[in-house]
């Protein structure tokens, strides 16, 4: 791929930045949790605590709007997983590729919500569920067969999409700051150096908000998505039961 930074053996630069995410939220999460064995339950959080209290608090309530009392447990995997697409996408203010721009990483996790769809969806619906490709006549099947992967594609191409058109914006800007300082100051400066004089005073403002406002919005997108398909699957049923035990 012509956007991917290769490093040495051939290993694309962006999964190392997966790497160091992972290892951040690792860091992160070991912190809380020795935070967490020696902290007073009854005295009030502060710090880091008071937000790991508020990212947990956020994500039990949205789960539990978009999604059920029934899917409650999945909090935490939600927590994790905007955890990783947050920093993956903000990764790039620090000048380390952005994970986002490999097309395997929002594949991966795209994938893995196409899964949790239809594995729910076979768990609750049995052989039910396979009516869903000859729904409303047997003659829909090619169409219902290839609109089963319409989740996986828009979810893995919208990630895809943003990621690489706001590093292609960061590159173009660049590139104008960079002519723009040649014109002005190139005359000035001895033959073979590059004139920088703007780029490192507006780029990083620049990198500030768009990886930060793309960061924050496609990580809802994501998420958001990601409860609904997966609750739309399941048989309402069960979640008024698990609903009538839990009151």
């Amino acid at each position: 791929m012509i956007f991917v930074e290769s490093t040495l053996q051939g290993i694309p630069g962006e999964i190392y930045a997966s790497i160091i995410v992972l290892a951040v939220i690792t860091v992160i999460s070991l912190i809380i949790f020795f935070k967490v064995r020696k902290a007073n339950p009854l005295a009030k959080p502060k710090g880091i605590l008071h937000l790991a209290e508020i990212g947990v608090s956020t994500f039990d309530n949205m789960v539990k709007t978009n999604m059920g009392v029934r899917f409650q447990k999945l909090a935490g995997y939600f927590l994790a997983i905007a955890m990783f697409l947050f920093l993956s996408f903000i990764v790039g203010i620090f000048g380390i590729p952005s994970p986002m721009n490999y097309l395997m990483v929002p594949f991966s996790l795209a994938l893995i919500t196409f899964v949790m769809i239809h594995a729910l969806s076979i768990k609750d619906k049995k052989w039910g569920y396979f009516k869903r490709y000859v729904d409303p006549f047997p003659v829909f099947l090619p169409i219902n067969l290839l609109s089963m992967w319409s989740p996986l594609l828009s979810m893995t191409f919208r990630m895809f999409g943003n990621a690489i058109a706001g590093w292609a914006l960061m590159g173009l800007i660049s590139w104008g700051l960079e002519g723009v300082g040649s014109l002005i100051f190139g005359a000035l400066l001895p033959v073979g150096l590059t004139p920088i004089f703007f780029a490192p005073f507006i780029m990083p403002w620049l990198h500030l908000y768009f990886d930060l406002f793309t960061a924050f919005i496609q990580t809802l997108v994501f998420i958001s998505l990601s409860m609904i398909l997966v609750a739309q699957e399941a048989n309402p049923e069960a979640d008024i039961e698990k609903a009538e035990i839990v009151s």
